[in-house]
Order: structure tokens, then sequence, then C-alpha cells
């Protein structure tokens, strides 16, 4: 799917201020622009110490807060790396179940200058196979520009 993560990475390059802010307002951008395609939420998980991540800021429903490294977000996050997922009954016991209409995910780990991994952007998809190597590249040019990640 075609998805315009230019446009939104321009949008998202002016933003200043505190993380949190940032945070929001790249959630807003990309719910603005993705809820139409196929994305059916967005949001981050952040790092706060431990073994769990807790919700930050998101769009447009509740979610799991806090969730365990087992999950897609904790094995990005401890791992360091992307994850597409094609469909999420392939994670087996490992998946949480946020809404259990949701059928694909993309993770993309966020990280500090220094190369600690401090959190992460979760898209999710009530269809099979909505996010690729395309969404995973997207989504973190929008991160880059908006600062919330090295």
């Amino acid at each position: 799917m075609n998805r315009p993560y230019d446009e939104m990475a321009r949008k998202v390059a002016a933003l200043d201020g505190e993380r949190e802010d940032r945070m929001q307002a790249v959630a807003d951008v990309l719910w603005d622009h993705l809820r139409g395609a196929g994305v059916s939420w967005v949001g981050f998980y952040v790092h706060q110490g431990g073994d769990e991540l807790l919700l930050g800021p998101r769009r447009d429903k509740p979610a799991c807060s806090p969730i365990g490294l087992h999950g897609a977000c904790g094995q990005s996050f401890s791992s360091g790396q992307v994850m597409v997922v094609r469909d999420v009954a392939d994670l087996g016991e490992g998946y949480i179940a946020c809404d259990p209409r949701d059928r694909s995910e993309v993770v993309v780990p966020l990280f500090e200058e220094g190369g600690q991994c401090w959190g992460v952007l979760d898209l999710d998809s009530y269809e099979v196979g909505s996010f690729d190597e395309t969404d995973a590249a997207g989504l973190s040019s929008v991160l880059k520009a908006a600062g919330l990640t090295a």
C-alpha cells in the first residue's frame, strides 16, 4: 500500500519541545494519514526500567499497559530491530493482543544518540500483511525527522 511517509516526515520535521509532546504530534500525524490506509492503531511504548514497557502517546483507542518484553514490542525493543509481523497468529503465545481484531503489525525501535533503545513505535492493522519493509523504512524516516530516534 502506498503510504505518504515523505509528506509525514516533512510535517514533523519542524517539531521541537519535550519528547512526550513530539511523540504525541507524531502519533497524530501518522493517525491522520494512515487511519484510512489499513492502520487500526498507532502508539508508543516506553521503557522505564525493568522488564516491561509502558504505554505512551497513542491514537485512537486504549491499549495494554504495562506490557512485558515477550511480545512484538518487547522483542523489537530488546533486539533493537524492526519487526514486521505479517500475521500476528504466527507469534503464538508470545503475542500480546490488546485488540483481538488486529491481524498484523510493525514495530520500530527508538534510540538515543548513544545507541540505547528507549522505546518503540507500534502500528497495528486489522488486515493480514498490511505492513512491509517499505513501511518500516518510512516510519523510521518520520521518527528521525521528529528527532525521536538517532
